[in-house]
């Protein structure tokens, strides 16, 4: 019994020394690189890119208007409705086109009475001249009848003419006045959507002062993207470049495309007007000219109708890009000695810390491609050195 009790003291005072070990154990051994904020050296596929904000567009619409006036007598067709090209959409009362080309068509056959009385009078003439001729032939007539009844009958040759015209003439407007019925009744010009609408039925319309538009029919397969591009990274974006964007509603999903154009001056004109120094529409906080934003096309297929008219795109139009490289944050590196080097601080397991000179590649402002210097794996300081372990 008394050997057992002094079994459970020895150990409990061997229980007792393990911390005391410990600390001195930790004062004794070298600290290791635990006590830095690194990072590590890994691969990944890294890419440079402008980025920008857009808005997607339909590629191709139009905007279809009224060219006769009168009051929308019915339309046929709801925002969202899908047409074919040749299907009727708008009508519009045909009342007052109708009594026109009526009236066109009276003066017409009118004209065209008074040509038939004015061929017989001709005719007529024209046996008066005949028998003068032959009365001349004998000297049985006087040389003044000859000529009268020769000019006779080239007036009525002359009014036969002028008629003539007048009917070419009512004819062109009656043409015209069949082409303003016609409008009456609007057709869609193409297929597509029914995107917008803009006139309701009983609306009156009034073709003279303007052509009153009524509603928009767009395709919504290709969109196009108006990306708005800064004047510091134009210089950068080139037709035929590689680009993606994103959308709000879209979550992770990226949308592919390349540069259709690049339009040659800003969508608005700059405020020609003088204004003052203090301006925020002239000048920034700093002095400096106000950005300037250069738009920039790109074509997407959307097959799926996933993307709409009007959403906020983000794009990135891809300058340079590689796969699986080593890459390492941009915060982990510091300028040289030497102009364009880079250095990193490299952090051994023990806790030394070794400077060295990198080579870098591209860089997608957040990490940056290794070319030379480092290896898969290595640690990289990106804090300060904490004093105790100097």
């Amino acid at each position: 019994m008394k050997r057992s009790r002094q079994t459970r003291r020895a150990l409990f005072a061997a229980l007792c020394l393990i911390p005391v070990i410990a600390v001195a154990a930790w004062q004794i051994l070298p600290p290791g690189r635990e006590q830095f904020a690194t990072v590590q050296v890994s691969r990944a596929d890294i890419e440079s890119s402008v980025t920008a904000l857009g808005t997607l567009q339909p590629r191709r619409y139009v905007d279809v208007g009224a060219q006769a006036s009168g009051q929308i007598h019915k339309i046929h067709v709801e925002v969202g409705d899908q047409v074919k090209e040749g299907q009727l959409l708008v009508e519009i009362d045909p009342s007052t086109q109708q009594a026109k080309l009526d009236a066109g068509r009276f003066s017409v056959e009118n004209l065209k009475a008074q040509l038939q009385e004015q061929r017989a009078q001709h005719e007529l003439a024209r046996q008066k001249f005949q028998r003068q001729q032959n009365l001349a032939a004998g000297g049985a007539t006087r040389e003044e009848d000859v000529q009268t009844a020769q000019a006779e009958l080239r007036a009525t040759q002359a009014r036969i003419e002028m008629f003539q015209a007048q009917i070419r003439q009512a004819e062109a407007s009656l043409r015209s006045d069949q082409a303003e019925l016609g409008y009456t009744r609007i057709y869609a010009p193409m297929a597509g959507t029914v995107v917008a609408l803009d006139a309701r039925e009983g609306q009156t319309l009034n073709a003279q002062q303007q052509t009153p538009l009524i509603l928009r029919i767009a395709k919504l397969s290709p969109m196009t993207v108006w990306a708005e591009v800064s004047e510091a990274d134009i210089g950068h974006v080139k037709p035929g470049m590689h680009a993606w964007f994103t959308t709000l509603s879209g979550g992770s999903r990226r949308w592919s495309s390349t540069v259709r154009q690049i339009l040659p001056v800003p969508p608005k004109p700059l405020d020609q007007t003088s204004q003052g120094s203090g301006s925020p529409t002239s000048t920034s906080k700093s002095g400096s000219a106000r950005v300037v934003l250069y738009t920039v096309l790109l074509d997407v297929d959307n097959s799926d109708n996933a993307l709409m008219a009007e959403m906020t795109t983000q794009v990135f139009f891809v300058a340079d890009q590689a796969k699986n490289v080593l890459t390492a944050p941009v915060a982990a590196l510091q300028s040289g000695t030497e102009p364009d080097s880079q250095t990193v601080q490299v952090v051994a397991k023990n806790g030394d810390i070794q400077q060295r000179n990198v080579r870098t590649g591209i860089s997608d402002r957040l990490r940056v491609q290794i070319l030379d210097g480092l290896s898969e794996g290595d640690h990289l300081l990106i804090g300060p050195v904490d004093g105790s372990g100097g």
